[in-house]
């Protein structure tokens, strides 16, 4: 099998280095260079992904780890492909998009400099798109698609996600909730050995 990490918005792909770096068969996507100059709308960007996905999948099986964005399109690809996905680990994952919660965000973003944004690979216009872009996915109805195992994962201290991260592992089929202790949200950067000790153990019953 092969294992694919997809980091959250504000990250890069190296920011899963320490948690998955020990991972001989791991591939780490970086999201920007999926889209290149190509609108960040979150459509363009989670066909994109699947493209790339899927060509992986034409040799081995995959389990997707996402953070956060990353969950989200890992979340996707497994509803419209579930023969070519193995397993899911879904890291402060959202499946239906809390309105509030992007709007907010992007108010945020609004007042921001741009040369905070740069670092990660999309501008800060790419930021606004991709989160209005977001604000109607709803993939309530679609959740019994996915029979595989799935590892659902939120950090202690991440309040904005534990809640719809705990009703995730409720309505899928397949699927267990572990909480990391005094993490936040980016539990990559924040728990890395934690998680990736987590993540050897869910591995070993695939």
């Amino acid at each position: 099998m092969k294992s694919i990490y997809i980091h959250g918005l504000g990250q890069k792909a190296d920011s899963w280095s320490e948690a998955a770096g020990q991972f001989d068969d791991s591939i780490q996507i970086n999201l920007p260079e999926l889209i290149q100059d190509q609108s960040a709308a979150y459509l363009a960007l989670y066909s994109a992904f699947s493209k790339r996905c899927t060509a992986i999948s034409d040799q081995e099986e995959l389990v997707l780890v996402g953070l956060s964005l990353g969950s989200v399109l890992a979340l996707h690809y497994a509803i419209d492909h579930p023969y070519k996905v193995k397993a899911l680990v879904l890291i402060a994952a959202q499946y239906k998009m809390p309105k509030l919660l992007l709007k907010l965000q992007n108010a945020i973003f609004r007042f921001m400099p741009s040369s905070q944004f740069r670092q990660t690979g999309f501008q800060k216009a790419d930021f606004i798109t991709l989160c209005s872009s977001m604000a109607d996915l709803d993939f309530s109805r679609q959740l019994s698609r996915i029979a595989c195992p799935v590892l659902v994962i939120c950090g202690q201290k991440d309040k904005a996600n534990k809640k719809a991260s705990m009703e995730l592992a409720k309505r899928l089929p397949n699927a267990q909730y572990i909480e990391i202790a005094n993490a936040g949200h980016e539990v990559n950067l924040e728990a890395p050995q934690d998680l990736a000790k987590i993540l050897h153990s869910f591995f070993a019953t695939l």
